[in-house]
C-alpha cells in the first residue's frame, strides 16, 4: 500500500508578552522555545522525536547566526535539517508551502516551523539605556541553511528618493488606488478608516492581540497628536506596529505519521492548496500601483488545487500591514471586503501586531484553532513580502476537499507568469505627470518631504522628491494630485530628481 503523505498541521501555539522591565524580558529564541514546546504539547502525542526539520522565520529584533540549530538544541531534538528564512512577510506561508512539498516527496517526516520577535523589549531596553544579556552571535560552528529570496524590496533609485521604508511606500499604492476608484480625499479617508475599524474589532476579541481597545473609525481616521500623520494618507493608527513581543509555531507532518504516533484526529488541519508567486520588486519599475498579477496567480493556483471557490471560504486572513494591502488582494481574488466575517482572523498588523516577518504564522495558528473547533470548514491565508513583490497563499481545511492527491501534487510543476516592468528614467528632465505620491511627516507630525512617482512625456517612469516648501506639501494633502502636471529636473548635487507641480 502506498504511504499517505498528505501534509497536515497537527500542532499550533502562540504567545504574546508585554514585560514591564526589559531585564526580565525573553529574547526571541526563548520565545520560540516557549511556543515550540506548547505546539509540541498541542499535538497530544510524542511528536518531538519525529521532528527532522526545524524551520525558523527570519528575526529582525535580534541577530542570530544559527537560530534553528540553537532552538533544536534547546528542545533536545534529533539530527535533521536546520533552515532559516530570508526577510519577507510571505515567509511563514512560503515555508509552510515548501514543507508540504517536502513532506509529500518524503524528504522529511515532520517539521517545526516557528518565529518570534521581541521588538517591544528591545525598544524598552534602549529607552532605559540597558544592555540586554541575550544570546550573542557565535561566529563559528554550524550555521543554518538560509532559504528564500534575499533580494531587497528596493534599488538605488528608491533609496536616493527616501522610498524604502514600508510606511512611505505603501501610501504610494493607496493614493494610486484612491484615484483609480475616483474617490474624494475625505470619502477615501472614511472608507479606509471603516475597514481598519473592522479589523480592530477582531483584535479586541483576540487574547494574543497587542492592541485590544477596538478603536473605532473616527479614532483611526482623525489626525490628532496621538494619531499623528506618518505619510499621507496614513496616520499612525493605520500603520503596522512592529514593536511587539510575539511568537508563533506550527507542527507539520503527514497523515501516515500522525496516525502512527497517535495524534488525535481532532488536531488535524489539511493544507489542501497553495501557491507562491512574485511581482516586480523595485517600486520604480512597477507598471501599475493598483494591481498585483502575481497575487492573483498564486490565489487561483491554490483555489484550483483545493477545488474550491473563494465564495466557499469561511475564514480569511489577508496580509494587512497597511489598508491598501487587503484592498488590492480583495480585488485580485474577487473578494468583497464588506463581507462577514471580516477578512482577518487575528485583527491585522496595526492592531493584532506585526511581529517582523512572522505575522502570518499567527494567522495560520489562529485559523487552525478556529477550524478545529468548528468555526468554519475552509480557510484562506495570503502572506506578503516587500511591496506587493513576494506572495504566498494557503488553503486550509478541516477535511480533505477532493483536490489532487499528495502524489499528484508532488509531480505538479510550479508555474509562474512573467514579471512585468516599465522603462525608468533615473535622471529625469522635462514635463511630467504624477502617477502617485505621498507626503512624509516628521515625528512632530509636520510635513517634511514629498515623494512622487510619475511619467515623462515619452512614457518613462521616474521617482522624485518635491521641494520642502510647506505650501506645496500642504497642497498635496488638500487635493487630488494624481494626474497633476508639472516639471521634473535632476539635481546633480543631491543625486535626486525634483518635481514641481504646475503653479507650484
Amino acid at each position: 500500500m502506498r504511504a499517505d503523505n498528505t501534509p497536515i498541521l497537527v500542532g499550533v501555539a502562540q504567545y504574546t508578552a508585554r514585560p514591564q522591565d526589559p531585564s526580565g524580558a525573553r529574547e526571541p529564541i526563548s520565545l520560540m522555545e516557549h511556543v515550540a514546546r506548547l505546539a509540541l504539547a498541542d499535538t497530544e502525542a510524542d511528536s518531538a522525536r519525529e521532528i527532522d526539520s526545524v524551520r525558523v522565520v527570519n528575526v529582525i529584533s535580534w541577530s542570530y547566526d544559527r537560530a534553528a540549530h540553537l532552538l533544536a538544541e534547546k528542545l533536545s531534538l534529533g539530527p535533521g535539517e536546520r533552515l532559516y528564512s530570508t526577510i519577507g512577510g510571505n515567509t511563514p506561508q512560503w515555508l509552510i508551502n515548501r514543507t508540504a512539498q517536502d513532506l509529500i516527496a518524503g524528504r522529511i517526516k515532520a517539521a517545526l516551523l516557528v518565529g518570534a520577535e521581541a521588538g517591544y523589549s528591545v525598544r524598552l531596553a534602549a529607552r532605559a539605556c540597558q544592555k540586554l544579556p541575550w544570546t550573542a552571535r557565535a561566529g563559528a560552528g554550524q550555521t543554518d541553511t538560509v532559504v528564500g529570496d534575499s533580494r531587497p524590496g528596493w534599488g538605488p533609485l528608491e533609496a536616493a528618493h527616501e522610498a524604502t521604508l514600508p510606511a512611505r511606500v505603501f501610501p504610494l499604492f493607496e493614493n494610486a488606488l484612491r484615484a483609480k476608484l475616483e474617490l474624494g480625499l475625505a470619502e477615501h479617508r472614511q472608507r479606509i478608516a471603516r475597514l481598519c475599524a473592522r479589523f480592530a474589532a477582531v483584535a479586541k476579541e483576540n487574547p494574543y492581540a497587542w492592541f485590544r481597545d477596538g478603536k473605532d473609525a473616527a479614532t483611526i481616521g482623525t489626525v490628532t497628536p496621538e494619531n499623528r500623520m506618518i505619510a499621507f494618507p496614513y496616520p499612525k493608527f493605520m500603520n503596522a506596529i512592529i514593536a511587539v513581543d510575539q511568537a508563533a509555531c506550527v507542527i507539520m507532518t503527514t497523515v501516515d505519521l500522525a496516525r502512527r504516533v497517535g495524534v488525535p484526529r481532532s488536531k488535524w488541519v489539511y493544507l489542501v492548496g497553495w501557491g507562491d508567486a512574485q511581482d516586480t520588486f523595485n517600486v520604480s519599475e512597477r507598471p501599475d500601483f493598483t494591481s498585483s498579477p502575481a497575487l492573483g496567480r498564486a490565489a487561483r493556483s491554490a483555489l484550483q488545487q483545493a477545488r474550491v471557490a473563494i465564495e466557499e471560504i469561511d475564514l480569511i486572513d489577508l496580509y494587512s500591514c497597511f489598508p491598501v494591502a487587503p484592498q488590492i488582494a480583495a480585488r485580485e481574488i474577487g473578494l468583497d471586503l464588506e463581507r462577514e466575517p471580516v477578512a482577518t482572523v487575528t485583527g491585522g498588523l496595526p492592531y493584532f501586531g506585526g511581529p517582523g516577518n512572522n505575522y502570518t504564522m499567527h494567522a495560520v495558528a489562529t485559523l487552525c484553532e478556529k477550524l478545529r473547533c468548528g468555526r468554519g470548514n475552509l480557510g484562506f491565508v495570503w502572506a506578503l513580502g516587500w511591496y506587493f513583490a513576494k506572495h504566498a497563499v494557503g488553503i486550509y481545511a478541516r477535511e480533505p476537499t477532493g483536490g489532487p492527491s499528495a502524489h499528484e501534487l508532488a509531480e505538479a510543476r510550479r508555474e509562474d507568469g512573467p514579471v512585468d516592468s516599465c522603462a525608468v528614467a533615473e535622471r529625469a528632465e522635462g514635463q511630467a505627470v504624477i502617477e502617485t505620491y505621498t507626503v512624509v511627516h516628521d515625528r512632530e507630525g509636520h510635513p517634511k518631504t514629498g515623494i512622487v512617482v510619475g511619467r515623462l512625456e515619452d512614457g518613462r517612469r521616474f521617482l522624485a522628491n518635491t521641494p520642502g516648501e510647506r505650501d506645496i506639501l500642504v497642497a498635496m494633502e488638500s487635493r487630488e494630485m494624481v494626474g497633476t502636471r508639472g516639471t521634473v529636473r535632476h539635481d546633480v548635487a543631491s543625486g535626486r530628481n525634483v518635481f514641481l507641480p504646475s503653479g507650484g
